[in-house]
């Protein structure tokens, strides 16, 4: 068992956003062979859900947040490479591909949404922005993911969302994968009407749909 006050100063460093020291306590985990998942589990990932928790209830604002899911990246970069050389792997929720449709090459709330279902437990394969239809379900296929997300931050681009799930099922790979959409034009009944699984306003809401979704 580690120490709890080790831990502690994991959450604490991501909730505060300080980089140097999540990276410090994460090399200090690897020179001292800690249990990585342990570390992970119970250290960094408590800290990203509290910063999230605090930007929902309004006390910390998105600079905070994206300074918070930063510092968990920057403490996963160091343990990732670890856990891969010891042949073991994070716990994962499930797999997502992510990215902005073809045409609209806006990425930072796809970013930060890609960040957050990563710390969250997802694994994440962010394609970019301006990504082509077939391109998000070559991949999807490919790595054999659990979700297709989609952003678009231009009216101009939604209908690709929708022509992305109508490819899906000439396929006959609808339902294959949970599909979701989100970005500032994109609403709820949008989601809907184009037979999405979900929609998700902001990077919190993502990850909460995401996980009620992979329990389905």
């Amino acid at each position: 068992m580690i120490d709890k006050k080790i831990l502690s100063d994991m959450n604490r460093a991501v909730v505060e956003g300080n980089k140097d020291d999540a990276q410090k306590l994460a090399i200090q985990a690897i020179d001292e062979n800690w249990d990585l998942n342990e570390v992970i589990e119970n250290g960094f990932v408590p800290g990203i859900q509290k910063a999230g928790d605090l930007w929902e209830k309004g006390d910390y604002f998105l600079p905070e947040l994206i300074t918070s899911a930063e510092t968990m990246k920057a403490a996963m970069s160091l343990l990732q490479p670890e856990l891969k050389k010891k042949n073991l792997t994070a716990k994962t929720l499930g797999k997502a591909v992510i990215g902005t449709i073809e045409g609209d090459i806006h990425d930072i709330g796809k970013n930060l949404v890609a960040s957050i279902l990563s710390a969250n437990g997802f694994d994440v394969i962010d394609l970019g922005a301006d990504v082509k239809i077939t391109s998000f379900i070559e991949t999807a296929l490919e790595e054999k993911a659990d979700f297709i997300c989609v952003s678009t931050l231009l009216t101009t681009t939604m209908l690709k969302q929708k022509n992305l799930i109508e490819l899906l099922k000439s396929k006959n790979l609808y339902g294959k994968f949970k599909v979701l959409v989100g970005g500032s034009p994109v609403n709820s009944k949008w989601a809907q009407d184009i037979g999405a699984d979900g929609y998700a306003e902001n990077a919190m809401a993502a990850a909460k749909i995401a996980k009620s979704l992979i329990r389905t």
